[in-house]
């Protein structure tokens, strides 16, 4: 409860800068698999609209399994195609290279010789090669526009040096988000891409939100505080602010995902609403943890923050004394004594008589 108050009135004292180290390790390793899953699975399972072919669905009110309609698929002689079911079983998905018109009619029918449906409710889409790679060249220009805009956008309202990291922080979250979704074997569609920039935007705001107060704290206190202090009291502040939005924004992803992805069987709303939960947590960690102790490791190192921090040590009395070397004592011409007492004379001794 003591927690929850603090958290509640930004009273919190986590020295986030401090452990800037184990959540740099923690991205670090993030990145790391999600880059060597991403390898060793060959890339993403892209869908048919980026790399073009044949999307063949159709009801299965025999059940009929996976293994048997990818041995029924197998028959025909259509290698490398991808058979999923939804709607708990009720509907069977066939994605195949792109088929021409007898091939494409020959699967279908023998789909629905498998799960026992009607060949002409069978629901067929065909998408050129061209046309995908239209689709991939749009979504990186758009990424591409999203990220410089983002930059010039950061660097005129804030500071270059924020603007930068920043846009380090969007391409962790990028690289994590795509990572992990390579982990799980997400099918990556259009709907990932708008989810995946809707997150971008998101982790940007949250992060626009925590310098905004770091310049802020600048301006009051900037000659009487380290910078390392200034990016420790904005993260405080703004926590149970994150944390709240953060809760707010899951709580109906989350709602999406059963509902429309898991009862109803919308594949689409599926990819949509997973890639929004894993951005959306991913950016607000990187906001957190990533961007401001960043920030505050980089800054440290500018003479300003330099000079301020030397001043606040030497009135702490924390800092370490000069001590010189018996060479460069030697070397250095004696200083005259400062003292204010003057030497007596030997006193003279008295004849005895």
């Amino acid at each position: 409860m003591s927690l929850f108050t603090d958290l509640y009135w930004g009273r919190t004292t986590f020295d986030v800068v401090a452990s800037r180290r184990r959540w740099f390790a923690l991205s670090a390793i993030l990145l790391l698999v999600s880059a060597g899953v991403f390898a060793l699975r060959g890339g993403f399972d892209l869908s048919v609209d980026f790399q073009g072919g044949t999307v063949v669905t159709i009801a299965n009110p025999d059940g009929a399994s996976v293994a048997e309609v990818r041995d029924r698929v197998n028959a025909l002689g259509i290698t490398g195609a991808r058979v999923q079911e939804s709607g708990g079983g009720t509907e069977m998905r066939v994605q195949t290279t792109r088929l021409d018109a007898d091939r494409e009619q020959a699967l279908v029918e023998a789909l629905a010789g498998v799960t026992g449906s009607d060949p002409s409710d069978a629901g067929r889409q065909s998408v050129g090669p061209t046309f995908g790679r239209q689709i991939a060249d749009a979504a990186i220009r758009a990424l591409i526009v999203f990220l410089a805009v983002a930059a010039l956008y950061m660097t005129w309202r804030l500071q270059w040096k924020m603007a930068l990291v920043a846009i380090a922080a969007l391409l962790h979250d990028l690289l994590a988000t795509a990572g992990i979704y390579a982990i799980v074997g997400l099918e990556v569609s259009p709907a990932t891409v708008i989810a995946v920039l809707t997150v971008l935007g998101y982790s940007l705001y949250d992060t626009v939100i925590l310098f905004d107060r770091v310049l802020e704290s600048v301006k009051e206190r900037g000659d009487r505080q380290t910078l390392t202090s200034i990016v420790n009291e904005s993260f405080n502040g703004i926590l149970m602010r994150s944390i709240n939005t953060t809760l707010t924004t899951l709580v109906p992803i989350v709602s999406l995902l059963l509902v429309g992805a898991f009862l109803l069987g919308a594949t689409t709303l599926r990819a949509f609403a997973v890639a929004l939960l894993i951005g959306i947590a991913i950016g607000t960690y990187s906001t957190l943890f990533v961007a401001g102790p960043l920030y505050a490791a980089w800054g440290e190192r500018e003479d300003r923050w330099q000079r301020v921090r030397l001043r606040l040590d030497r009135k702490a009395g924390t800092t370490a004394p000069v001590r010189a070397t018996p060479a460069d004592a030697g070397d250095r011409p004696r200083i005259p004594s400062t003292g204010t007492a003057i030497p007596r004379p030997p006193r003279k001794r008295r004849k005895s008589r």
